[in-house]
C-alpha cells in the first residue's frame, strides 16, 4: 500500500493550492491519502474532482470537517469514525477545529487495514505538554481496541519531534513504530521564524513488517496565475508499507 499523509495548510491560497495538490494525488499512484487542514467540505470535494481515482472518502461535517480531516483511499472504507480529542489546556483558536482522529477501515485486495488520520494541538509553550500527554492518552486508548495482529497505520501532523519523549511514550504503548525514525529532515518548512524546524509529520505502523518513506512536495510550485508558491508550510510523508 502506498500511503501519503498531508498537511494542507488552511490558509493563504488555499483552494489555488488545492487545484494543484488533486493532480499530484491522482497521478502519484497512491491507494491512501490522509490529509489534515482542509477544513472545509467543498474544499473536500474539489481535491475528490482532480483526484477520481481515489473514489473512496471519508470525512465528517456539513460545511466545517471535524478535525479538517480527510482521507481518500483507492479501496473500499467499510467502516469510518471521528473521535474528538478531549479540549484541555487554554482556551485557543483550535478549539474550532475539533482536533480529532479519523478511524478508518479499508478493504484491501490482502485483506483490512486500520488507517488512523489525526492532527495533535501545537505545543506552543510548556503548558501544551500535558495537553499533548492527554491527546496521545486518549488515542492510544481508543487503538487498544483494535486486534494487535491487524494492520495499523497511524498518520498525520502529530505536532512533535520524533525524538519526543510523548512521542515514544506513544510507541510504547501502543506497538506503533516509525517508519522514519533515526531521520532528522524537519517535515515543516524552514522559514524566517523558524529556521530549523523539526520533523512533525509522521507515518506509524504496527503489524506491517516492511516499509519505508520519503519526504514529497517540497519543491516550489506556481499557482494559475504564475506566481510562486509551495504547496504548504508542511511537506508530505510518502510511504510503502507490506504485510
Amino acid at each position: 500500500m502506498r500511503l501519503l499523509t498531508f498537511n494542507t495548510l488552511f490558509r493563504g491560497d488555499v483552494r489555488p493550492r488545492l487545484r494543484l495538490l488533486g493532480p499530484r494525488l491522482e497521478q502519484g499512484g497512491y491507494d491512501v491519502v490522509c490529509l489534515q487542514e482542509v477544513m472545509y467540505r467543498r474544499n473536500a470535494n474539489l481535491i475528490r474532482a482532480l483526484a477520481p481515482g481515489l473514489r473512496y472518502p471519508a470525512y465528517t461535517g456539513s460545511v466545517l470537517l471535524k478535525g479538517g480531516l480527510v482521507v481518500l483511499s483507492r479501496w473500499p472504507i467499510v467502516a469510518r469514525e471521528f473521535t474528538p480529542y478531549p479540549r484541555t489546556g487554554p482556551a485557543r483558536p483550535e478549539f474550532l477545529m475539533r482536533k480529532g482522529a479519523l478511524i478508518t477501515t479499508i478493504a484491501t485486495g490482502d485483506g483490512e487495514v486500520v488507517v488512523v488520520n489525526t492532527h495533535l494541538s501545537a505545543r506552543l509553550d510548556d503548558r501544551f505538554t500535558a495537553v499533548l500527554r492527554s491527546e496521545f492518552d486518549h488515542l492510544a486508548a481508543r487503538l487498544a481496541a483494535f486486534d494487535p495482529a491487524t494492520p495499523l497505520v497511524v498518520a498525520g501532523d502529530l505536532n512533535v519531534s520524533r525524538t519526543s519523549a510523548l512521542l515514544t511514550g506513544f510507541l510504547t504503548a501502543t506497538g506503533l513504530r516509525d517508519v522514519l525514525a533515526g531521520d532528522t529532515r524537519p517535515t515543516y518548512r524552514p522559514a524566517p521564524d523558524w529556521p530549523s524546524p523539526t520533523a512533525l509529520d509522521h507515518v506509524l505502523v504496527r503489524a506491517v513488517p516492511r516499509a519505508g518513506a520519503r519526504l514529497r512536495f517540497q519543491e516550489e510550485v506556481r499557482l494559475d496565475d504564475g506566481r510562486p508558491a509551495h504547496l504548504s508550510d508542511h511537506y508530505a510523508v510518502e510511504a510503502d508499507l507490506r504485510w
